[in-house]
């Protein structure tokens, strides 16, 4: 598949010939590698010949100078299947992607010098980066389309305007690329205002730009930054993305599909964000901070053409019917629909207590102060801080100076109650006369992956006080929660409302999608077979979790459930439906 893809005036040309590109975003990194060529089947389908992906630093680069391609960071096969099912691709690589993944795709080990600027020309940062690119480029390079490869354009930077205006660092960063060989059609996408395209524009590379509707007004305001070039949405906002806590968000097919309609009668070309969401798997959803800190949910299903698990929806065939209009189609050949199955309901039989299985599970370290996450070399998950207090002492507040982001309190092993950054911020302790083991246990819910407060950093990021004394020596367990299989599991004697680990089994003949129903249970993470699948909270709107069949296996099957809460009824629900908003 020779490609030869450039600008001619205001046309995108192909081979000589003028094209509209009509794409749409699917994250490898989002979808288990199994599935890659049935969703971009399902893409071709529809009527595209682009799809576009984010590459994320932090799942190439977990620790600084290793990286990773492999499972669903193998970014190589995943084009190489765009190529087969004849696709072209679009690659928006790091260092930073937004997204509603965790820091914005980059990896929590830059923070652990405080010092560090980013997303502008810092040495420091900029150091970082071309280590990564040193690595990263030279995997891109044979895949694009001056090699015979389906990669017809990359993006310098994301939304840039919306950060800054260091017009040297986008520079840095195009110049960063070319000279490790992209040759391919550079571009940039921001808003469509005047100061995030003033912000984010680059001399010498294609602006295109974001937007859900009003898609004239968009235009317009493009075109006066950049007259007589292609006209690209580069992001166009078919759906949307859920917080914790709020409904699941929707839009009408017909709505998506007028919009579209209004583009390609611009002669626009279009990138659907997303033509497919996937799912947030493990640590890695993001959060938002606009007046409060507001976490992602594990689906990143965003009402969109094919829903987390796969499937066409009804915006879907609206698409394609609009499509079709502008270019002409053959009759759609969808794949076989993957089997969903109902496993039913699986006891959890077995419970390991968090606070008895600390030493299996992290090395403690003793520290004056209470450290963060990065000063303790730790990125995603738990930690938690255990310090011994005097007495006697009555009616002390005890306060977490900035505790990001959830933090449940102890005593003497009993819980007292959460502080929170977004809500609660203090708690009445009373310290009896011989004094008492205080125990705060903190989650990082997800590094801020959009705006201004990107440095983002988890556990107790101040102090500790009770009332305005603070509070010094401390043990310190950080808990990332990749490897459970230390844990030592006994029967279930009793329900202890105390953070714990459940354990079922479950046998399967033949693996099929399905959904775990966390109906009864509060909050936590589950896991399935040793994958983390992500996080539950009975606050919604999510009250599944979608599992992939290729996370299943014949015969036994594990499942274990890091509840935080505890529950009256320890077993959950395998369905063959998923739930995306709670019940009112």
């Amino acid at each position: 598949m020779s490609i030869d893809f450039y600008v001619k005036g205001n046309q995108f040309m192909i081979n000589g010939e003028p094209t509209r590109i009509i794409s749409g975003v699917i994250h490898y990194f989002r979808v288990v590698p199994e599935y890659w060529e049935d969703r971009l089947i399902k893409l071709k389908e529809c009527g595209f010949n682009t799809v576009e992906t984010y590459i994320p630093w932090n799942l190439h680069e977990p620790v600084e100078g290793s990286f990773s391609f492999e499972g669903l960071a193998d970014i190589e096969r995943f084009i190489k299947t765009a190529k087969k099912v004849g696709l072209y691709v679009i690659i928006r690589p790091s260092p930073y992607i937004c997204a509603e993944w965790e820091f914005g795709g980059l990896p929590s080990w830059l923070l652990k010098d405080k010092h560090i600027r980013l997303r502008c020309i810092d040495p420091l940062f900029l150091e970082k980066v071309d280590a990564y690119y040193d690595v990263l480029m030279p995997i891109l390079v044979p895949h694009l389309c001056t090699n015979d490869g389906p990669i017809i354009a990359m993006q310098i930077e994301n939304e840039y305007g919306s950060y800054g205006n260091d017009q040297k660092y986008l520079q840095y960063l195009k110049e960063a690329m070319e000279k490790r060989g992209i040759d391919v059609l550079l571009f940039t996408s921001d808003g469509p205002t005047d100061s995030m395209l003033q912000g984010g524009m680059a001399k010498g590379v294609l602006a295109t730009v974001n937007f859900g509707s009003g898609v004239n007004q968009s235009f317009d305001k493009l075109e006066e930054y950049q007259p007589n070039q292609p006209l690209m949405c580069m992001e166009f906002w078919n759906g949307w993305f859920d917080h914790w806590g709020e409904k699941h968000h929707t839009r009408e097919a017909e709505d998506v599909a007028k919009t579209l309609d209004e583009m390609l009668k611009r002669n626009a070309s279009v990138n659907f964000y997303v033509f497919h969401g996937g799912t947030n798997f493990g640590f890695y959803n993001g959060a938002n901070h606009g007046e409060k800190y507001e976490p992602t949910i594990t689906s990143y299903d965003y009402d969109v053409l094919l829903t987390e698990h796969g499937v066409p929806t009804e915006k879907y065939f609206a698409v394609r019917k609009v499509i079709e209009k502008y270019v002409p189609l053959p009759p759609i050949a969808l794949p076989e629909p993957i089997p969903v199955k109902d496993f039913g309901e699986i006891p959890m039989t077995k419970s390991a207590i968090l606070f008895d299985s600390l030493d299996v599970l992290s090395i403690p370290a003793e520290r004056i102060c209470p450290e963060t996450m990065e000063e303790m070399g730790q990125d995603y998950g738990f930690i938690y801080y255990e310090t011994k207090i005097s007495g006697p002492r009555k009616d002390n507040k005890l306060i977490l100076q900035d505790a990001h982001d959830r933090a449940l309190v102890y005593l003497n092993g009993r819980y007292i109650g959460e502080i929170t950054r977004w809500d609660q911020q203090e708690i009445i302790l009373d310290i009896p006369e011989d004094g008492a083991r205080l125990g705060i246990l903190v989650e990082n819910m997800g590094r801020i992956n959009y705006g201004p407060f990107l440095k983002d950093y988890k556990g107790i990021t101040e102090g500790v006080r009770l009332n305005g004394q603070f509070l010094f020596h401390w043990t310190i367990y950080p808990l990332p929660l990749k490897d459970l299989t230390r844990l030592e599991f006994t029967d279930i004697s009793k329900m202890v409302h105390t953070p714990q680990f459940y354990k079922g089994s479950f046998t399967v003949d033949q693996p099929a999608d399905t959904f775990l129903n966390f109906e009864g249970w509060k909050k936590g993470v589950a896991y399935i077979n040793g994958f983390n699948l992500g996080r539950y909270w009975e606050i919604g709107p999510q009250q599944t979790l979608y599992i992939p069949a290729p996370l299943l296996k014949k015969g036994v099957n594990e499942i274990i459930l890091f509840e935080l809460h505890g529950t009256m009824k320890p077993s959950i629900y395998l369905s063959d439906t998923p739930v995306l908003e709670k019940k009112q």
